[in-house]
């Protein structure tokens, strides 16, 4: 990791994000403008909590991110930073990286440990990341929410008025998450969806739409779409 982020400011489960729940998240995407700025390259910064609970789905998290990359390489390409915070006060971001081994090897470095969680740090530093260059979106996957509702919405709204979409992935049924989640992507014009350590092509699904949406907009999303059969094809139609 190539520096660290200062600090800043009883049911039971219901099944899986369920068609509709998919489909409006797409409907979100679908919805948003321009994203990458024609001949240049997408930057996405992929963020997550690397929290103890979180182990299962990093490892998922992993496994996906190569199909990331080369998703957004048929584009016109597509560099991502990844951001990720556990234990006491462990915030960190490495560099832009460019290709899926290089990521992978980051990723691969790191372990899941205790602590709280520290959202705020990852919304505060994308807007840094803005201002010094033009980032499409930020992907945050996780399953807690243990900070200040009120401030996490402000951050997300400014984040909202520069044009960074946050798309918030929340594993598990915490409804106090949910709720801050599904606010942090409506108040920056992002989505949020649902997904289980389980659902391993779901999640690979919509990650691969962001990354196109990143990298060529509503446009690589129609031709995604086009490329694909089944219940890809299906997920994608509404991109159109």
């Amino acid at each position: 990791m190539s520096k660290l982020i200062k600090d800043s400011a009883g049911q039971a489960p219901a099944p899986t994000s369920s068609r509709p729940e998919i489909d409006a998240f797409l409907e979100n995407v679908r919805a948003l403008g321009p994203a990458a700025t024609a001949g240049k390259r997408g930057r996405l910064v992929f963020a997550l909590d690397a929290t103890m609970s979180r182990q299962p789905a990093w490892d998922l998290a992993c496994a996906l991110q190569a199909d990331m990359f080369r998703e957004a390489a048929g584009v016109g390409g597509l560099d991502i930073q990844l951001v990720y915070f556990r234990g006491l006060n462990e915030c960190r971001a490495s560099g832009w990286v460019k290709d899926s081994e290089r990521l992978a090897d980051l990723m691969g470095r790191i372990d899941c440990r205790g602590g709280h969680t520290q959202i705020g740090k990852v919304l505060a530093h994308v807007r840094k990341e803005q201002n010094a260059e033009r980032v499409q979106a930020l992907v945050f996957v996780g399953d807690a929410m243990e900070e200040n509702v009120d401030d996490l919405c402000a951050a997300a709204g400014e984040l909202g008025l520069l044009g960074v979409p946050v798309f918030m992935f929340q594993e598990g049924y915490d409804p106090v998450s949910e709720n801050a989640y599904r606010e942090i992507a409506r108040l920056s014009r992002g989505a949020w969806c649902r997904f289980d350590t389980g659902a391993a092509n779901q999640l690979g699904e919509l990650l691969r739409a962001v990354a196109a949406y990143a990298a060529g907009g509503r446009k690589a999303l129609a031709e995604l779409s086009a490329r694909r059969s089944g219940g890809a094809q299906a997920l994608l139609a509404q991109l159109k």
